[in-house]
């Protein structure tokens, strides 16, 4: 890591570990998936919004393949999920508060990444965004499930505000602990608020008044 050293690296290994959690939840849950596809989601949705955010900004090679943190934290998610999934799949709420927590580090990480490597005020927060959002969209894809930020309860929305949050901080220069965190949580507290109502960006109108399908159901959501 560069200028922004323990604080981005911490918050990057929690948000791995969340979603590790998250995807070998979905595996366990949703797929009905044996050991190998549970590592194998809980590594795929851990790490792949990290490689993206990566590549994107030109942090070569991704910090998955240059920190062995990043494969040790995931393969520990998918192994806790693993051994406790008979305790843990009945709480539908786990899933969603782990889908939301990776969502929220990873937005503030991937902001901070696209700063560290002098990209543009915009084009960090839509790297925010696609770190957030990248690996529950590899995760829904390999279950064959309409991709969660398509469709469900402000998803793309909520990374966009904790990114925007965290350039904004960074731009005014006042980033730092309380910043990182209070974007993470401002993000997190609008994804759950969105999950618990049932509130969704605006959709198309429809003649018909027939509302447009998710694709997917409610319970499978991340």
């Amino acid at each position: 890591m560069h200028g922004y050293g323990v604080l981005h690296l911490v918050l990057d290994l929690l948000g791995t570990f969340a979603f590790a959690l998250n995807g070998a939840l979905t595996a366990t849950r949703v797929a009905r998936l044996d050991i190998v596809g549970v590592l194998a989601l809980a590594m795929v949705t851990a790490l792949g919004g990290g490689v993206l955010r990566d590549v994107l900004a030109g942090a070569l090679p991704p910090a998955t393949f240059s920190d062995w943190r990043y494969l040790a934290v995931a393969v520990a998610g998918g192994m806790v999920t693993f051994l406790l999934w008979r305790h843990l799949e009945r709480y539908r709420t786990l899933i969603m508060v782990f889908d939301a927590a990776g969502l929220s580090l990873f937005a503030v990480t991937g902001a901070t990444t696209a700063l560290e490597y002098h990209i543009g005020a915009p084009q960090a927060v839509l790297l925010g965004v696609v770190t957030g959002v990248g690996g529950g969209t590899l995760r829904d894809v390999l279950v064959l499930r309409l991709p969660t930020v398509l469709y469900a309860d402000l998803y793309a929305i909520p990374a966009l505000l904790g990114a925007g949050i965290t350039v904004a901080c960074e731009r005014t220069g006042v980033y730092g602990v309380p910043a990182a965190l209070g974007a993470a949580v401002a993000c997190f507290t609008l994804r759950m608020i969105g999950d618990h109502y049932g509130l969704n960006a605006p959709g198309p109108h429809r003649a018909d008044g027939i509302a447009p399908s998710d694709g997917s159901s409610r319970d499978a959501a991340s």
